[in-house]
């Protein structure tokens, strides 16, 4: 199981299609690199009714979001890079792509985007409906002191833990909060993320601090904890993370909410809760690469996707949240799932995005890592994407 490629069935936009339009070898008004199963073919089909006639419109998906923040580099790099003779051979393999207006990025890869220059702000006087936004958006998508506009949320998920409904009703309680990981009934019975941010972030949730947390040498008792947790942990990987679980080596399992959301709908035996002291938050964002020159077409699309009755369809069918406050209630979510997707507004409030530290901060997060699960394998270290 793959995260982020699991199949929607026909609900989603699967292979690059849907262009309106005359066909034509130029590039269309508006042409969209996004994530693969992320945006409804439903939802594309009615943004097109919106479409004055004759608007072109090119969605490509795209496997994984590593992939598009490639895409964004290689628009950004000098055409002159290549010899002279072989830039004007017919299909080329080295020739550059046009770049999309808009193309799907998580949070995660955002500052690199900017630092790198492979992104520019986003117009937001013509994005209506972006007051409806949550006001944690804006930590997210402004990342300098001129409050410009980096990115539009469409979709978003958090990391949770998901366990063994049968495994622990033998035990007598069910997990709730990260503090429950450290319980000696699961010794060697937990999977985890190969990933440093995320799992020293639980560990620092515990002791009520943040995911974000700068000079964590300082803290007395977190490789105390660190080391207490590992004890517990059969594996770390950032890939193949559920397979233990549903074979039955580990009982619960950290991971990403669209990993673990499929696994839940195919299998009543598994449930999952998202701590009540706060989790890591990811989402997937609409960013315009450098240079592009967007239109009405490119705002208009992006107000369409934060209209309440359009959010709420991206949720339902990617099973992932929607980033407008109160947009999806109970009768709109299956019962296994409600407590993933339906905003709880107190663990939201305790919730973070993981957002870029210095070099010197990171190398310590890395290396107290590598001490603790130095022994502990197979190991695949993969950011999410």
């Amino acid at each position: 199981m793959q995260r982020r490629s699991f199949l929607l069935g026909t609900s989603t936009l699967a292979i690059s299609q849907i262009i309106t339009g005359c066909g034509t070898n130029q590039q269309p008004p508006l042409s969209i690199q996004l994530l693969k199963d992320s945006i409804p073919g439903q939802v594309v089909n009615q943004f097109r009714k919106t479409v004055t006639a004759g608007g072109k419109l090119k969605f490509t998906p795209i496997n994984q979001l590593e992939e598009l923040f490639k895409l964004l580099q290689t628009w950004q790099k000098p055409a002159n890079n290549q010899q002279e003779w072989t830039r004007f051979l017919p299909f080329n393999q080295n020739q550059k792509s046009s770049p999309a207006n808009l193309v799907t990025l998580g949070d995660y890869w955002l500052q690199a985007a900017i630092n790198q220059k492979l992104i520019q702000p986003l117009e937001t006087t013509n994005i209506k409906n972006l007051g409806k936004l949550h006001e944690k958006w804006q930590e997210i998508v402004k990342r300098d002191q001129q409050g410009k506009i980096w990115g539009v949320p469409y979709r978003w998920g958090n990391t949770v833990i998901v366990y063994n409904q049968e495994k622990f009703q033998q035990l007598g309680w069910k997990p709730t909060d990260w503090s429950d990981l450290w319980r000696s009934e699961l010794q060697n019975r937990i999977s985890l993320l190969n990933h440093p941010r995320e799992v020293i972030g639980l560990v620092l949730k515990k002791l009520g601090k943040s995911y974000n947390t700068e000079n964590i040498n300082q803290i007395s008792d977190l490789e105390t904890q660190l080391q207490a947790l590992n004890q517990q942990v059969k594996f770390y990987n950032s890939t193949n993370y559920l397979e233990p679980l549903i074979i039955g080596d580990t009982w619960l399992a950290v991971g990403w909410s669209n990993d673990i959301i499929p696994l839940i709908n195919s299998n009543k035996k598994f449930a999952a809760v998202v701590p009540i002291s706060g989790t890591a938050i990811w989402a997937d964002l609409w960013v315009s690469p450098t240079g592009v020159s967007n239109d009405n077409l490119t705002y208009q699309w992006l107000d369409f996707c934060l209209q309440p009755n359009i959010s709420k369809q991206i949720a339902l069918l990617t099973k992932t949240n929607s980033p407008i406050d109160n947009n999806i209630g109970v009768g709109d979510i299956q019962s296994q799932l409600q407590n993933l997707l339906i905003t709880n507004p107190e663990v939201f409030a305790k919730s973070e995005f993981l957002l870029p530290l210095p070099v010197k901060t990171m190398q310590q997060y890395e290396d107290l890592f590598s001490r603790i699960n130095i022994n502990k394998s197979p190991i695949s270290l993969r950011n999410r994407g």
